[in-house]
């Protein structure tokens, strides 16, 4: 049997690592990018080499997963060596908020730079698909998990606040079933979890999955920015972030069904990501 072989940047973060599964399971040959290959920990079989290794680990390379964080400003040199190398295929991860005007991103305040990437994948001269998800679940233990800690209700502003999140497994999927996928090639797709649902609607489901009654407290947004910034959030992104908030909270959230009609199953509810990390939130 052939393998085809698939390099992955940024492996061992939220998305590489079940990439990397991901792909294993679609009988492909993986080649992970991390700045700790000997600590790496992927299943046998699975190659890992360092950034600075980064050109030969192209050569024979059919498909590569371009990371936004690890790729950052060296991506337009990622995407010259991998034409120099002849890789076949680039799929790109940015945001489904890419298209937005870049004040209204509060990732940019963290250093991402999702457009940009994705501009340089969606320019170069390979083909290329460009997978947009939602919020991830995931983020819902930076914001909540130190007070559910503490006691049964969370506190937090724009209670009404909804967002379709999404599992970084079915990120992680559908970024597989494009690298191996050619139907998918100059596609730019929005992938979101199954159903939006308010702030005040996720801290039950937590709850719930942990065991204890929760319940979400609003608060008022200008209180609450004030408490992220002094517990160390840089204040552009506090108020970058609570802008978005109410700003779109007049606006109907975004759920796409794309999941779904790539990998062929729903999309995972956030009770199921909730019940994938309970033991996270202790």
């Amino acid at each position: 049997m052939d393998f085809i072989m698939y390099l992955v940047t940024g492996a061992t973060g939220v998305v590489g690592r079940p990439l990397v599964e991901a792909l294993l399971s679609e009988g492909a040959e993986v080649r992970a990018v991390t700045r700790a290959p000997a600590d790496a920990g992927f299943p046998e079989g699975v190659e890992t080499v360092a950034p600075e290794a980064i050109r030969s680990a192209m050569q024979g390379v059919h498909g590569l997963f371009v990371h936004p964080r690890a790729a950052g400003n060296d991506t337009e040199k990622l995407l010259r060596l991998a034409a120099d190398e002849g890789v076949r295929k680039v799929v790109v991860m940015s945001a489904i908020n890419v298209d937005d005007d870049p004040d209204h991103q509060p990732s940019r305040c963290n250093g991402d730079r999702n457009t940009e990437v994705e501009r340089a994948v969606t320019e170069s001269n390979l083909p290329w698909v460009a997978v947009r998800p939602s919020s991830f679940a995931m983020n819902t233990l930076g914001m909540w998990r130190g007070q559910v800690a503490l006691g049964d209700t969370v506190r937090g502003p724009y209670a009404g606040f909804a967002e379709a999140v999404i599992h970084e497994r079915d990120v992680a999927e559908v970024i597989a079933r494009a690298l191996v996928d050619d139907s998918l090639l100059g596609r730019r797709i929005p992938i979101t979890g199954p159903a939006a649902l308010r702030f005040d609607e996720m801290v039950p489901i937590i709850g719930a999955a942990i065991g204890r009654p929760l319940r979400f407290q609003e608060v008022p947004a200008d209180l609450a920015a004030e408490a992220m910034i002094r517990n160390g959030l840089d204040e552009r992104f506090v108020r970058t972030l609570m802008a978005r908030y109410q700003r779109e909270l007049a606006r109907p959230a975004t759920v796409s069904t794309e999941v779904s009609t790539i990998v062929g199953r729903p999309a995972r509810t956030f009770a199921t990501w909730v019940a994938d990390h309970a033991g996270a939130w202790s």
